[in-house]
C-alpha cells in the first residue's frame, strides 16, 4: 500500500509537470503583400432619426466622452464615416427627421420654399465635430424617403413611390428633378457649414414598407432617377459626389436591384445593402465598390459583454460578422446603424446607450475600433492566412501593414511572416478586445528578420500593427 501510494503522487507529479510545461497552441500567420483584394473606404455609423439631438442635450462632459468614444483615434473607435438620415417629414413628432422643404411649393416646377434651421436634426452638430474635431472626411448623406408631396401615397411614410419614374405617375406631375433639386440643396447647405458630403444616397430599404419614412424601388425607377441626379449633381459643380444605391433591407436583394439597371451602373459610384434579411457573406454582381451600410440587433436586450454565449448583440459576433463582409462580401466599408442615443430603448440597435446621464459602451463599438483605427480610408487588404484563427490583413496608405486575428478557441502564441513584397517590420504594437478590455495595448515583439510574435488570448481579437524603418515606405 506504501508501494501504491509512492507511485500515485509520482503519477500526479509527473501528470502536473507535463500540464505546467505543455506549450500554448502556436499559429503561424503568413501575410502576402503581393495578393490584393479590395480598397476600402472605412468603418462607420449614424446619428439619424434624431439621436444626434438626444446626445447633445447631454452634459458638455459626456458630449465630448460620446464624440470620442465614437470618433477617436485614441479613447474610441476611430470611425471614419457618418451616415446622415436626409430629412422628408414635415414635422420633428416623435423622431421624425423634419424636412428642409416641409411643404409642397405649388408643384414640382414651382419655385422651391427651402427652411434651413442649422441643426438638420442634430447631425449637423456631429457632422461638424467629425469633421473638425476628429477629421473624418468621409459623410454619406441618405434620403429614406422624398417629401410626402413628392410620392405617389402622398406620405413620407408608408411606402409609396417618386412621381415620375416608370410606372409611378401623379395628377401633380414628375417630381424627379425638384427631388434631385432638393438632395443638392441638402448638399449645399451643409458645404456653408464647411462639411463636405462625399457620398448621396436617396433610398432606404427600398423593398420595405414601413410606418416612418420609407420609399419603394425597383431597380429600373432607382435607375430612372439616377440618370436625373447625376447630371444634376455635375450641373452644380458637384461632380465629385458619388452616388450610392440602394441600401435594400438584405444584402442579397441589391443583386436583383442591379441586374435591372442596365447601363445606368456606369455614372452610379457605390453599391448599397444592409445585413437585415441576408448578411453579406457573397460578393455581389457588380464591378463597383460595396458597402454594407446598415446591421444591427434591434431586437435583443442590450448588452455590452464581448463574449458570453455568441449571442446576437456580442462584441464578438459583430467581429466575426465584420470579418466576413470584408473578406466573403468584399466590402470596402461597413456601417453599424446608430452610434449612440439617449431614448428608451433597451435593444442593441446601437453601440453606445446613455445611462443615468452617463455615455455606456458596449463591447459592439471595441469591435469596431479593431478594424476602424487600424484599417485607414484607403487601406488594401492583402493576402492572410492561419490556422485555427480568423485573420484578415491590410496595406494603409502610410505603410503600416495591420493584422486582424479574432481567436474563438484558447490562448495561442502567435507569429506573423510578411511576404511578398520588400515589407520589412522594424516596430509592432498589438491591441486586444475582449471581456475584461476594450482595445488595450498588450505586448508584441519583432525580430531581426522582422518576423512578429505575440499573444492572442481567449476569447478576444487582438489587432497587430507593423512598421517599416520608415512609415512613408510602401
Amino acid at each position: 500500500m506504501h508501494s501504491l501510494y509512492l507511485v500515485t503522487i509520482l503519477g500526479l507529479a509527473l501528470g502536473m509537470k507535463a500540464m505546467i510545461i505543455e506549450p500554448r497552441q502556436a499559429t503561424g500567420i503568413t501575410v502576402d503583400l503581393g495578393k490584393t483584394y479590395q480598397t476600402m473606404d472605412g468603418f462607420g455609423t449614424s446619428e439619424a432619426f434624431q439621436r444626434a439631438l438626444t446626445m447633445k442635450r447631454l452634459s458638455e462632459t459626456e458630449q465630448r466622452k460620446f464624440l470620442d468614444l465614437m470618433f477617436s483615434m485614441d479613447k474610441g473607435a476611430g470611425l471614419s464615416i457618418l451616415r446622415n438620415g436626409i430629412g422628408s417629414s414635415p414635422d420633428m413628432s416623435d423622431d421624425h427627421m423634419v424636412s428642409i422643404q416641409p411643404r409642397n411649393p405649388g408643384g414640382p416646377n414651382a419655385e422651391p420654399k427651402y427652411v434651413w434651421d442649422e441643426s438638420d436634426n442634430g447631425q449637423l452638430w456631429v457632422s461638424t465635430e467629425a469633421a473638425h474635431t476628429y477629421g473624418v472626411k468621409t459623410f454619406y448623406a441618405n434620403a429614406w424617403s422624398a417629401p410626402g408631396y413628392m410620392k405617389t401615397n402622398g406620405n413620407d411614410a408608408n411606402g409609396g413611390s417618386l412621381c415620375g419614374v416608370s410606372g409611378a405617375s401623379c395628377s401633380s406631375g414628375d417630381w424627379k428633378q425638384a427631388f434631385a433639386n432638393y438632395l443638392v440643396q441638402y448638399i449645399k447647405y451643409y458645404a456653408a457649414a464647411n462639411v463636405s458630403i462625399t457620398h448621396l444616397g436617396f433610398l432606404n430599404e427600398p423593398d420595405y414598407t414601413t410606418s416612418y419614412a420609407s420609399m419603394r424601388s425597383s431597380g429600373s425607377q432607382a435607375a430612372d432617377f439616377i440618370q436625373v441626379l447625376r447630371p444634376t449633381l455635375d450641373r452644380n459643380g458637384l461632380a465629385s459626389v458619388i452616388i450610392n444605391c440602394c441600401d435594400t433591407m438584405g444584402w442579397t436583394v441589391m443583386n436583383s436591384m442591379l441586374s435591372q439597371m442596365g447601363s445606368t451602373q456606369s455614372i452610379l459610384g457605390t453599391v448599397t445593402g444592409h445585413s437585415y434579411t441576408s448578411s453579406p457573406t457573397s460578393q455581389l454582381s457588380t464591378k463597383l465598390k460595396t458597402w454594407m451600410t446598415e446591421g444591427a440587433d434591434n431586437n435583443g436586450a442590450w448588452t455590452s459583454a464581448w463574449y458570453s454565449n455568441g449571442g446576437a448583440g456580442e462584441g464578438m459576433t459583430w467581429a466575426n460578422n465584420i470579418y466576413s463582409a470584408i473578406t466573403g462580401g468584399n466590402v470596402s466599408a461597413y456601417l453599424y446603424w446608430i452610434g449612440g442615443q439617449d431614448r428608451s430603448s433597451n435593444t442593441n440597435s446601437k453601440m453606445i446607450r446613455v445611462v443615468n446621464r452617463q455615455v455606456d459602451p458596449s463591447k459592439r463599438l471595441w469591435a469596431m475600433a479593431n478594424w476602424s483605427r487600424f484599417v485607414r480610408p484607403g487601406a488594401v487588404r492583402v493576402g492572410a492566412s492561419g490556422s485555427g484563427v480568423r485573420t484578415t490583413a491590410f496595406r494603409n496608405v502610410d505603410g503600416m501593414v495591420s493584422v486582424q486575428v479574432i481567436n474563438s478557441g484558447g490562448e495561442r502564441a502567435v507569429t506573423i511572416t510578411v511576404g511578398g513584397g520588400d515589407f520589412v517590420a522594424t516596430n509592432a504594437t498589438a491591441w486586444v478586445t475582449d471581456n475584461t478590455r476594450d482595445c488595450n495595448p498588450i505586448a508584441a515583439t519583432v525580430d531581426a528578420t522582422g518576423k512578429v510574435s505575440g499573444s492572442v488570448p481567449s476569447r478576444s481579437m487582438v489587432t497587430f500593427v507593423l512598421r517599416p524603418a520608415s512609415a512613408a515606405k510602401v
